[in-house]
């Protein structure tokens, strides 16, 4: 049986599968670093942190264990259907949402950064609301997520690529107040590494 249409064409057992060998297998570049915890409040909106300061936050997700060599990974081409709906529903190129995946997680979908970013696309967990995620484990929502955030700085920086991608890794503030890529120089080679990316998966 097919999953609900939002998730394309995947089988439900091909993801349940895939679900599996990411939780064991966690094959991500960013490698989790902190215990994530979660509060779902009276709206039923659900809350993630890696620094708790409330009782009320549960522990979620422990701190993941560094990943055998050969470990089993998923195939970024399970996300392929999610990825494609996400581009054309927000109109931007699925080449580019695979680019940002690459190197935001390595198509992870359980990535957690030293930060406390969250899955595929790496959300902040105080974005997670206002991009309408309520699990960003959840790869359909962290990609829908992710895509609706890039092209909200795509938009803001004029469709100015190179910009709206050191606004998705640094923030906007800090890119319209240098008025170009910030010198900062992770987000400098994560611009040049995304758009390498991109070209690479347009051939």
């Amino acid at each position: 049986m097919a999953l609900h249409s939002r998730r394309g064409i995947v089988g439900a057992a091909a993801l349940s599968a895939a679900v599996f060998v990411v939780l064991f297998f966690d094959g991500g570049q960013k490698q989790a670093s902190a215990d994530i915890y979660r509060y779902i409040d009276s709206r039923g909106v659900i809350h993630f942190t890696n620094a708790p300061t409330d009782p009320a936050f549960q522990l979620y997700m422990k701190e993941g264990r560094r990943p055998e060599k050969h470990a089993l990974r998923v195939p970024p081409s399970l996300y392929e259907p999610m990825i494609s709906e996400a581009a054309r529903r927000h109109g931007v190129s699925a080449d580019l949402l695979k680019a940002l995946i690459k190197v935001e997680s390595d198509f992870n979908a359980r990535a957690v950064s030293r930060a406390g970013a969250l899955g595929l696309m790496q959300i902040m967990p105080e974005n997670l609301s206002s991009l309408q995620i309520r699990d960003p484990f959840d790869p359909w929502e962290n990609i829908m997520g992710g895509t609706r955030y890039l092209t909200q700085m795509l938009r803001r920086f004029s469709g100015k690529l190179p910009l709206a991608l050191a606004a998705y890794n640094a923030g906007p503030s800090i890119v319209e107040r240098y008025n170009r890529i910030p010198p900062i120089r992770e987000t400098e080679e994560y611009v040049e590494k995304v758009i390498r990316y991109y070209h690479a998966f347009r051939k």
